[in-house]
């Protein structure tokens, strides 16, 4: 088994102050232009999957069954397809999968709290920024373990609620309470935020996620860091209160016994 530090050597890489402010800049359009938001995102997840999992096996994604948990309208299949891999996204609601007008080959509809795949079944299962709007998040980071393959690859990337992007469009307000945040947001806006507090948002952080990965059995924890942070910062995710407020979304990295 490589080291955690051997894991993350290639993203690592690519982890730069550039890339950051880069993110940030187009995550700004995640409400008024979300093709600008959701293709930025997908570039980045193909890049962040691929680096960890070539780090934690040598291999590329190349052939590889890639399982994205909450894979919405499908704006991650073009440039996991163009990977290589055999990209599989499964989302519960379908209004989200047609949101965006796109067709995509295999694309499931169900659940991640039951994921209707069998044990051992993809080489590598994700999820990028889902586990937050769920009320259930471990239970669907169990299945999420329990369909991948022995030596395979899980990696859970979420938004954390006290971090400045915690409350998504309600944000700032949500560190005065989220349902707090979701009245405001309604009374200034006229209608409820597409991410309501209680319903489709939950408070969820790293601290949880740190607890989680020690209690289960059903794989191995290899690496954890903040996705958006340029590399010189991943620091902060050691310090917990530190992490709550700065680390923004947390990575969660696993190999499967």
């Amino acid at each position: 088994m490589r080291s955690a530090k051997g894991v993350t050597r290639l993203f690592a890489r690519r982890a730069t102050l550039r890339r950051s402010v880069s993110l940030l800049r187009d995550f700004g359009h995640e409400q008024t232009a979300p093709d600008i938001f959701y293709g930025a995102l997908a570039r980045d997840s193909v890049e962040l999957i691929g680096d960890l999992y070539e780090g934690m096996t040598g291999d590329s994604l190349r052939d590889r069954v890639i399982l994205d948990v909450g894979g919405g309208p499908g704006y991650f299949a073009e440039v996991f397809h163009e990977s290589g891999a055999r990209y599989v996204p499964v989302e519960p609601d379908a209004s989200e999968m047609h949101a965006a007008g796109l067709s995509v080959h295999g694309s499931v509809r169900g659940s991640g709290m039951a994921l209707p795949f069998r044990d051992d079944s993809v080489d590598i299962c994700f999820s990028s920024n889902v586990a937050e709007h769920v009320a259930h998040p471990w239970t669907m980071a169990e299945e999420m373990l329990r369909v991948t393959k022995p030596g395979g690859m899980m990696v859970l990337s979420y938004t954390l609620w006290w971090g400045p992007f915690g409350g998504h469009e309600t944000r700032p307000w949500h560190y005065l309470g989220g349902e707090y945040a979701a009245r405001r947001y309604r009374r200034t806006h006229g209608h409820e935020p597409k991410n309501r507090f209680g319903v489709s948002l939950f408070d969820i952080g790293a601290g949880d996620g740190f607890r989680w990965a020690r209690s289960t059995s059903n794989g191995s924890l290899q690496a954890a860091f903040p996705r958006y942070h340029p590399r010189w910062a991943w620091w902060i995710i050691r310090i917990p209160m530190l992490r709550e407020l700065l680390a923004s979304n947390l990575v969660l990295v696993f190999r499967i016994h």
